[in-house]
Protein backbone atom coordinates (compact mmCIF):
# COMPACT_ATOMS: atom_id res chain seq x y z
CA UNK A 1 0.00 0.00 0.00
CA UNK A 2 1.25 3.23 -1.16
CA UNK A 3 2.49 5.61 2.04
CA UNK A 4 1.34 8.45 -0.20
CA UNK A 5 -0.95 10.84 2.35
CA UNK A 6 -5.14 11.24 0.68
CA UNK A 7 -5.63 12.58 -2.06
CA UNK A 8 -7.70 15.13 -0.13
CA UNK A 9 -3.87 16.59 1.46
CA UNK A 10 -2.24 16.51 -1.93
CA UNK A 11 -2.50 18.88 -5.33
CA UNK A 12 -3.98 21.99 -3.80
CA UNK A 13 -3.38 25.73 -4.37
CA UNK A 14 -5.40 27.63 -2.34
CA UNK A 15 -4.41 31.23 -3.69
CA UNK A 16 -5.03 30.09 -7.25
CA UNK A 17 -8.52 30.42 -8.79
CA UNK A 18 -10.92 28.07 -9.95
CA UNK A 19 -10.97 26.97 -13.98
CA UNK A 20 -15.33 26.10 -13.37
CA UNK A 21 -16.08 29.24 -11.78
CA UNK A 22 -19.67 29.40 -10.61
CA UNK A 23 -20.46 32.36 -12.81
CA UNK A 24 -20.34 29.94 -15.97
CA UNK A 25 -22.27 27.57 -14.69
CA UNK A 26 -24.97 30.06 -13.86
CA UNK A 27 -24.54 32.00 -17.16
CA UNK A 28 -25.03 28.24 -19.15
CA UNK A 29 -28.30 27.66 -16.44
CA UNK A 30 -29.54 30.91 -17.57
CA UNK A 31 -29.07 29.98 -21.27
CA UNK A 32 -30.49 26.56 -21.29
CA UNK A 33 -33.17 26.89 -19.11
CA UNK A 34 -34.27 30.34 -20.20
CA UNK A 35 -34.02 32.15 -17.13
CA UNK A 36 -33.37 35.77 -16.36
CA UNK A 37 -30.80 37.50 -15.08
CA UNK A 38 -32.50 38.76 -11.84
CA UNK A 39 -30.14 38.84 -8.39
CA UNK A 40 -31.19 36.84 -5.86
CA UNK A 41 -32.39 38.70 -2.12
CA UNK A 42 -29.17 39.80 -0.72
CA UNK A 43 -29.91 37.79 2.76
CA UNK A 44 -30.42 34.18 1.80
CA UNK A 45 -31.40 30.69 4.00
CA UNK A 46 -29.95 27.17 3.46
CA UNK A 47 -32.14 24.63 5.10
CA UNK A 48 -30.42 21.30 4.90
CA UNK A 49 -34.02 19.71 6.55
CA UNK A 50 -36.46 21.39 4.15
CA UNK A 51 -38.74 21.81 7.11
CA UNK A 52 -38.81 25.93 6.28
CA UNK A 53 -39.68 25.55 2.98
CA UNK A 54 -42.06 22.81 3.10
CA UNK A 55 -43.78 24.87 5.72
CA UNK A 56 -43.38 28.28 3.72
CA UNK A 57 -44.92 26.65 0.36
CA UNK A 58 -47.90 24.69 2.15
CA UNK A 59 -48.97 28.08 3.66
CA UNK A 60 -48.70 30.04 0.34
CA UNK A 61 -45.88 32.56 1.68
CA UNK A 62 -43.01 31.41 -0.41
CA UNK A 63 -42.40 32.16 -4.07
CA UNK A 64 -40.46 30.50 -6.40
CA UNK A 65 -37.85 32.81 -7.48
CA UNK A 66 -37.77 33.56 -11.53
CA UNK A 67 -33.88 33.86 -12.21
CA UNK A 68 -32.17 31.18 -10.11
CA UNK A 69 -30.74 28.88 -12.59
CA UNK A 70 -29.01 26.49 -9.93
CA UNK A 71 -29.27 23.15 -12.23
CA UNK A 72 -29.98 21.25 -8.95
CA UNK A 73 -32.61 23.59 -6.57
CA UNK A 74 -35.75 25.71 -6.41
CA UNK A 75 -34.92 29.36 -4.72
CA UNK A 76 -38.03 30.58 -2.98
CA UNK A 77 -38.24 33.79 -1.20
CA UNK A 78 -40.62 34.99 1.02
CA UNK A 79 -40.82 37.92 3.62
CA UNK A 80 -39.51 37.95 7.35
CA UNK A 81 -39.87 40.87 9.03
CA UNK A 82 -39.71 43.24 6.15
CA UNK A 83 -36.85 41.32 4.83
CA UNK A 84 -36.80 39.57 1.61
CA UNK A 85 -35.37 36.27 2.02
CA UNK A 86 -33.82 33.86 -0.50
CA UNK A 87 -34.38 30.02 0.84
CA UNK A 88 -32.78 26.62 -0.63
CA UNK A 89 -34.43 23.42 1.27
CA UNK A 90 -32.34 20.25 1.40
CA UNK A 91 -29.26 21.55 1.20
CA UNK A 92 -27.52 18.74 2.59
CA UNK A 93 -23.54 18.06 3.42
CA UNK A 94 -20.84 20.04 2.94
CA UNK A 95 -20.08 19.75 -0.89
CA UNK A 96 -23.60 20.76 -1.63
CA UNK A 97 -24.19 23.45 0.82
CA UNK A 98 -20.84 25.04 -0.68
CA UNK A 99 -22.00 24.45 -4.19
CA UNK A 100 -25.05 26.59 -3.59
CA UNK A 101 -23.24 29.19 -1.41
CA UNK A 102 -20.76 29.90 -4.32
CA UNK A 103 -23.85 30.16 -6.59
CA UNK A 104 -25.67 32.11 -4.80
CA UNK A 105 -23.03 34.79 -3.96
CA UNK A 106 -21.91 34.79 -7.85
CA UNK A 107 -25.83 35.61 -7.82
CA UNK A 108 -26.38 38.44 -5.55
CA UNK A 109 -26.22 36.82 -1.92
CA UNK A 110 -24.59 38.96 0.80
CA UNK A 111 -25.18 37.35 4.07
CA UNK A 112 -25.96 33.50 3.75
CA UNK A 113 -27.44 31.89 6.77
CA UNK A 114 -27.40 27.85 7.52
CA UNK A 115 -30.01 26.41 9.92
CA UNK A 116 -29.20 22.69 10.21
CA UNK A 117 -30.43 19.62 12.08
CA UNK A 118 -28.09 18.38 14.51
CA UNK A 119 -27.43 15.76 17.06
CA UNK A 120 -26.10 16.42 20.97
CA UNK A 121 -22.37 15.38 21.93
CA UNK A 122 -22.26 17.94 25.16
CA UNK A 123 -25.41 18.01 26.69
CA UNK A 124 -25.86 22.02 27.21
CA UNK A 125 -29.54 22.23 27.08
CA UNK A 126 -32.46 19.80 26.72
CA UNK A 127 -33.21 19.68 23.37
CA UNK A 128 -34.67 20.82 21.18
CA UNK A 129 -32.31 24.18 21.74
CA UNK A 130 -30.50 26.12 18.55
CA UNK A 131 -26.44 26.84 18.56
CA UNK A 132 -25.07 29.61 16.60
CA UNK A 133 -21.64 27.98 15.86
CA UNK A 134 -18.46 29.68 16.20
CA UNK A 135 -16.25 26.95 14.82
CA UNK A 136 -16.66 23.67 13.58
CA UNK A 137 -14.23 20.71 13.50
CA UNK A 138 -13.28 19.95 9.98
CA UNK A 139 -13.49 16.03 10.07
CA UNK A 140 -14.91 16.63 6.02
CA UNK A 141 -13.75 17.40 2.84
CA UNK A 142 -14.50 20.43 1.45
CA UNK A 143 -12.65 22.57 3.61
CA UNK A 144 -9.42 21.20 2.51
CA UNK A 145 -10.49 22.42 -0.86
CA UNK A 146 -10.42 25.81 0.49
CA UNK A 147 -7.90 25.93 3.70
CA UNK A 148 -4.89 24.44 4.04
CA UNK A 149 -5.10 21.34 6.20
CA UNK A 150 -6.07 22.54 9.91
CA UNK A 151 -8.31 21.31 13.42
CA UNK A 152 -11.28 23.78 12.97
CA UNK A 153 -13.12 26.19 10.36
CA UNK A 154 -14.16 29.92 12.28
CA UNK A 155 -17.21 31.78 11.31
CA UNK A 156 -16.74 35.46 10.29
CA UNK A 157 -15.44 37.09 14.08
CA UNK A 158 -16.95 40.41 12.96
CA UNK A 159 -20.37 38.51 12.44
CA UNK A 160 -19.91 36.87 16.02
CA UNK A 161 -19.09 39.81 17.27
CA UNK A 162 -22.44 41.22 16.77
CA UNK A 163 -24.38 37.70 17.99
CA UNK A 164 -22.56 37.73 21.13
CA UNK A 165 -24.93 37.34 24.16
CA UNK A 166 -28.45 38.74 21.86
CA UNK A 167 -30.44 36.19 20.82
CA UNK A 168 -32.12 35.62 24.53
CA UNK A 169 -35.97 35.78 25.05
CA UNK A 170 -36.53 33.40 22.27
CA UNK A 171 -38.86 30.20 22.01
CA UNK A 172 -36.02 28.26 22.06
CA UNK A 173 -32.85 28.89 23.92
CA UNK A 174 -29.69 29.70 21.79
CA UNK A 175 -25.96 29.21 22.89
CA UNK A 176 -23.25 30.11 21.36
CA UNK A 177 -20.59 27.03 20.89
CA UNK A 178 -18.26 24.73 18.77
CA UNK A 179 -19.81 21.60 16.38
CA UNK A 180 -18.23 18.63 14.75
CA UNK A 181 -19.05 18.62 11.17
CA UNK A 182 -18.90 15.03 9.23
CA UNK A 183 -19.14 14.05 5.85
CA UNK A 184 -20.26 10.52 7.21
CA UNK A 185 -23.27 10.46 9.69
CA UNK A 186 -23.81 6.82 10.42
CA UNK A 187 -19.79 6.79 11.08
CA UNK A 188 -20.18 8.13 14.38
CA UNK A 189 -18.38 5.75 16.63
CA UNK A 190 -17.86 5.70 20.26
CA UNK A 191 -14.42 6.80 19.96
CA UNK A 192 -15.07 9.44 17.87
CA UNK A 193 -17.53 11.34 19.80
CA UNK A 194 -15.76 10.67 22.69
CA UNK A 195 -12.69 12.56 20.74
CA UNK A 196 -15.63 15.43 20.09
CA UNK A 197 -16.45 15.22 23.55
CA UNK A 198 -12.75 16.07 24.65
CA UNK A 199 -13.11 19.50 22.52
CA UNK A 200 -15.94 20.95 24.25
CA UNK A 201 -18.07 19.88 20.85
CA UNK A 202 -21.39 20.74 21.60
CA UNK A 203 -23.27 18.82 18.50
CA UNK A 204 -22.79 17.70 15.47
CA UNK A 205 -23.70 18.83 11.75
CA UNK A 206 -22.67 18.40 8.33
CA UNK A 207 -21.92 21.28 6.75
CA UNK A 208 -20.43 24.08 8.99
CA UNK A 209 -16.73 23.23 8.99
CA UNK A 210 -17.08 24.09 4.95
CA UNK A 211 -19.07 26.72 4.90
CA UNK A 212 -17.02 28.69 7.08
CA UNK A 213 -13.71 27.69 5.26
CA UNK A 214 -15.40 28.62 1.96
CA UNK A 215 -16.32 32.18 3.82
CA UNK A 216 -13.00 32.43 5.34
CA UNK A 217 -11.02 31.99 1.98
CA UNK A 218 -13.90 33.97 -0.73
CA UNK A 219 -14.29 36.57 2.48
CA UNK A 220 -18.11 35.72 2.36
CA UNK A 221 -20.77 36.62 5.22
CA UNK A 222 -21.56 33.60 6.21
CA UNK A 223 -23.21 32.49 9.56
CA UNK A 224 -24.12 28.49 10.54
CA UNK A 225 -26.47 27.66 13.33
CA UNK A 226 -27.44 23.96 14.91
CA UNK A 227 -30.92 22.74 15.65
CA UNK A 228 -30.21 20.56 18.31
CA UNK A 229 -33.25 17.87 17.86
CA UNK A 230 -31.69 14.27 18.99
CA UNK A 231 -28.81 12.19 20.64
CA UNK A 232 -28.65 10.54 17.46
CA UNK A 233 -31.73 8.41 18.23
CA UNK A 234 -29.81 6.56 21.20
CA UNK A 235 -32.60 7.21 23.97
CA UNK A 236 -36.06 7.19 22.10
CA UNK A 237 -38.41 9.96 21.11
CA UNK A 238 -36.35 11.50 19.19
CA UNK A 239 -35.85 14.07 16.58
CA UNK A 240 -38.49 16.53 18.11
CA UNK A 241 -37.98 20.17 16.72
CA UNK A 242 -41.30 21.91 17.71
CA UNK A 243 -44.42 23.12 15.74
CA UNK A 244 -44.48 22.51 11.85
CA UNK A 245 -41.01 20.71 12.67
CA UNK A 246 -39.13 23.65 14.16
CA UNK A 247 -40.18 25.98 11.33
CA UNK A 248 -41.60 28.75 13.62
CA UNK A 249 -38.87 28.29 16.17
CA UNK A 250 -35.85 28.87 13.20
CA UNK A 251 -37.67 31.20 11.46
CA UNK A 252 -37.36 33.18 15.01
CA UNK A 253 -34.10 32.74 14.91
CA UNK A 254 -33.15 33.93 11.72
CA UNK A 255 -35.22 36.85 12.10
CA UNK A 256 -32.98 37.75 15.00
CA UNK A 257 -29.56 37.12 13.18
CA UNK A 258 -30.99 39.31 9.99
CA UNK A 259 -32.30 41.73 12.81
CA UNK A 260 -28.66 41.97 14.97
CA UNK A 261 -26.61 42.04 11.45
CA UNK A 262 -28.41 43.96 9.04
CA UNK A 263 -30.21 46.36 11.67
CA UNK A 264 -28.24 49.25 11.14
CA UNK A 265 -25.47 49.98 8.45
CA UNK A 266 -24.61 53.17 9.34
CA UNK A 267 -23.23 51.95 13.14
CA UNK A 268 -21.71 48.83 11.37
CA UNK A 269 -19.52 50.71 9.21
CA UNK A 270 -17.22 51.86 12.19
CA UNK A 271 -16.65 48.05 12.62
CA UNK A 272 -16.28 46.48 9.53
CA UNK A 273 -12.93 45.92 7.53
CA UNK A 274 -12.89 48.37 4.81
CA UNK A 275 -12.52 45.97 1.78
CA UNK A 276 -15.71 43.79 3.52
CA UNK A 277 -18.79 44.10 1.95
CA UNK A 278 -21.57 45.51 3.69
CA UNK A 279 -23.95 43.65 5.11
CA UNK A 280 -27.60 43.08 3.46
CA UNK A 281 -30.35 45.61 4.17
Amino acid sequence: MSDDPSPLLRAKAFDHPSVFQPENLLREGRRQRKRPDIPVPAVCLLDPDGDIVRHLTSTSQATEHPGWACYHTVLWTFDLDGTEVGVIGCAVGASFAVLLAEQLAASGCELLISVTSSGSVTRVADPPYFVVIDRALRDEGTSHHYLPPGQWSSAPARLLALLDRELSGLAQPVVTGATWTTDAPYRETAEAIAYAEALDIVAVEMEAAALYAYATARRREVICVAHVTNAMATEGDDFEKGEADGAHDALEVVAAIISRLCGDPQADAATRPPDQPRPAS
